[in-house]
């Protein structure tokens, strides 16, 4: 089993286009209710739906890796994003820094190389 895509509902598909292109990812599908990205790296795709409701926080926090997560931050400070953490080493020994999207849910920029799947606890 791979997964490959998440969705996620926003309430402004315009704008929220713009903001994840912002962020660095490609465009491929765009409807009035949906569009899809593709990431700059592996083969996975995200993407967003007009929500029926307002979104609420879901408290789903979603993880886009790169290799240096102090210069991407500095580029999307550059771009004028709102930063909410700067980057840090967390003790889970990943690199870490924290934005939100227009609507509150919380993308965590981080570079954990080997660490992501094979950390020094990991269970075989």
């Amino acid at each position: 089993m791979n997964l490959n895509q998440i969705t996620i509902p926003v309430s402004n598909i315009e704008q929220s286009v713009e903001f994840y292109e912002t962020l660095g990812l490609k465009l491929i599908v765009k409807t009035p209710h949906y569009a899809r990205f593709e990431c700059m790296q592996g083969d996975s795709t995200f993407s967003i739906h007009q929500a029926e409701k307002p979104v609420q926080d879901s408290g789903v926090w979603i993880y886009f890796e790169v290799d240096n997560v102090d210069e991407k931050i500095s580029e999307l400070i550059r771009k004028g994003m709102v930063i909410e953490e700067l980057p840090d080493d967390k003790t889970w020994l990943w690199r870490e820094a924290r934005i939100k999207d227009l609507d509150n849910h919380l993308l965590i920029i981080y570079h954990a190389g080997v660490n992501r799947k094979s950390p020094p606890w990991r269970i075989d």
